[in-house]
């Protein structure tokens, strides 16, 4: 396995030991908590599933690692537990930080409120405008964060401006690429530092596990890991297998979503009782151009506002039939949700509308039924308002 291979080939081969395990075509559980000890010196060389050096931690880890032509990868109980031990390995107490002002609402609340407590600052900034960056630059600045498509308003930020501002100030880039995923961006490929997944959605795809994921150099890896290890936020090994098979499909699953997102999307667009329609692909977005430049595709998502109050977005979401009203995204399945109410609940009101997050903004995760029934669905659910 090289880097010639392509991503598709990756997906089924990276990381697979050379000699399968008792002939196993498929990676087995390894259902053990404790190893035998072998003569390890440094405690987080030894054999334990805390310490995410298991068999199904480090097939996980190689194949994870090629699919963003990166040295090395780990994964997470969580797609928080992946973003705050990556933002503590390299805080702390006195350091200031760079984000952008619209972000996933778990991470936006995890540096608002638990940061403080720690004496870490955070400045939020328009990702997409350069241009007053520096002015926010501080001696003890130590890395920007931003996310690749943002959660929930879909814009695809000026990532090659990140990246060039982290390294002509010496600072770290962290970027959240649970969104675009692999297929559709390679952070590590493009200069980033540290890219991000929220496993539980589409790198897993089955809305059957919860896990994350951090992908980079050795060294940078190397220092989440030894934090992760004390913090306690190991995958166990069942949801690793889960996560293995998962990513699989990846890109099976990813071309569809890609495909129906933008086909809804731009039947959204046409409607007129649709107000505003949030999706990179299409060519009114303010992101299009950019997208376009920087992805191999726009996503399995999309956000819209229809024409009424909250009441009325209710009232859709209500008569949807193939869309479940749930939080999280990127299954095989359609789900739909306002974000106010689960994925940045905790965010303040006026923190969201800050962000740009409407009360009465819907987001949709699409799945990969075929979307001209999910078209259907959403035609009739909008003759109900």
């Amino acid at each position: 396995m090289t880097e010639k291979h392509k991503i598709e080939t990756k997906l089924i081969h990276a990381g697979e030991p050379k000699e399968k395990y008792g002939g196993a075509v498929n990676m087995p559980i390894f259902q053990s908590s404790t190893y035998e000890y072998t003569g390890q010196s440094d405690y987080h060389d030894i054999k334990y599933i805390r310490l995410n050096n298991t068999p199904n931690h480090i097939v996980l880890h190689k194949k994870l690692a090629a699919l963003e032509n990166a040295e090395d990868a780990l994964v997470t109980a969580s797609g928080m537990a992946a973003i705050s031990a990556s933002l503590l390995t390299f805080l702390k107490s006195g350091d200031h930080f760079l984000a952008h002002k619209s972000l996933y609402g778990g991470t936006h609340t995890f540096i608002t409120n638990d940061f403080p407590d720690l004496n870490i600052e955070c400045d939020f900034i328009d990702a997409s405008d350069s241009k007053r960056w520096e002015e926010k630059l501080r001696p003890e600045t130590k890395l920007i964060y931003v996310e690749t498509i943002t959660n929930p308003l879909l814009n695809v930020l000026d990532l090659n401006a990140v990246v060039a501002f982290a390294k002509k100030h010496s600072i770290l880039s962290l970027i959240d690429n649970t969104f675009a995923t692999p297929i559709n961006y390679r952070p590590i490929e493009n200069g980033f530092d540290l890219s991000l997944h929220s496993a539980t959605k589409y790198l897993n795809g089955h809305t059957d596990i919860v896990a994350g994921v951090v992908i980079g150099s050795k060294d940078l890896v190397t220092k989440v890991k030894h934090k992760l290890n004390h913090l306690g936020g190991s995958l166990n090994p069942n949801a690793c297998f889960l996560l293995h098979r998962g990513l699989k499909t990846l890109a099976l699953r990813m071309e569809r979503q890609n495909d129906n997102s933008l086909k809804i999307a731009k039947f959204l667009g046409m409607h007129p009782k649709i107000r505003i329609v949030n999706h990179p692909g299409l060519e009114s977005n303010s992101s299009h151009v950019r997208a376009s430049a920087l992805l191999d595709g726009f996503g399995g998502m999309v956000s819209f506002e229809v024409d009424g109050d909250v009441i009325v977005a209710d009232t859709f979401i209500s008569n949807l039939t193939l869309f479940t009203n749930a939080t999280s995204l990127g299954g095989t399945e359609s789900l739909v949700t306002r974000p106010v109410l689960t994925s940045h609940s905790g965010m303040s009101k006026e923190d969201r509308e800050t962000s740009g997050i409407k009360d009465e903004l819907i987001r949709m995760s699409i799945g990969i039924e075929a979307v001209e029934d999910l078209i259907a669905d959403i035609v009739n659910a909008l003759g109900k308002i």
